[in-house]
C-alpha cells in the first residue's frame, strides 16, 4: 500500500462488538451491574401442513407463534443492595411488578450500540450460588426473567 500522507482512519463497522462491555436497566428497579447476561433469543414454533390431494409428498414448513426464553443475569452479592430482593418481594398471587428492562451492548466512549428491550419482564427465580469456606470466589446471585417480548433497536 502507498501511503499517500493522509492519516487513516479505521472503519469501526469491520469489527465485531466485545461482550465485556453493557448495562441493564430494569425499569423502576434502575440500573443494576450485572456481570453476566444470557437468553437473548427468539424462536418461531414451526406449523407444518400437507394437504391430501397435494403433488408433492412433503410437507408445507410456516412459521407459527414466537417464543421467547428466560433471561438470566448474574451479578455479585454486595452490602446493603437489596434491589432485586425488593422487587421478588413484591410477586405475590396475580400482583407482579412488570417493568421494561433494558439491556444495551456499549461501545468504548460508553453509548449504546444495541439495545434489546424486554416486555412485562418480571423475577421468575432468584438463586443465591453456594458458599464455600475454601474458596476464594465472590458471592454469586442468579435472577431469572420471565418477559413477554424482546425488541432490538440500534
Amino acid at each position: 500500500m502507498a501511503d499517500n500522507g493522509s492519516a487513516q482512519s479505521q472503519d469501526t463497522k469491520m469489527w465485531p462488538l466485545p461482550s465485556f462491555h453493557f448495562k441493564v436497566t430494569l425499569g423502576s428497579v434502575g440500573e443494576i451491574s450485572f456481570s453476566e447476561v444470557s437468553g437473548l433469543e427468539t424462536e418461531f414454533e414451526e406449523i407444518t401442513y400437507r394437504a391430501g390431494d397435494s403433488n408433492d409428498f412433503t410437507k408445507l414448513k410456516m412459521p407459527g407463534l414466537k417464543k421467547v426464553s428466560d433471561i438470566t443475569l448474574k451479578k455479585g452479592i454486595f452490602v446493603s443492595d437489596s434491589q432485586l430482593w425488593k422487587w421478588i418481594g413484591n410477586v405475590n398471587m396475580n400482583i407482579i411488578q412488570r417493568e421494561n428492562v433494558t439491556i444495551s451492548l456499549l461501545d468504548e466512549s460508553h453509548s449504546a450500540v444495541k439495545t434489546w428491550s424486554l416486555t412485562n419482564a418480571w423475577p421468575k427465580k432468584i438463586t443465591v450460588e453456594g458458599f464455600k469456606a475454601d474458596g476464594n470466589s465472590v458471592a454469586m446471585e442468579t435472577l431469572i426473567l420471565a418477559h413477554e417480548g424482546i425488541q432490538i433497536s440500534e
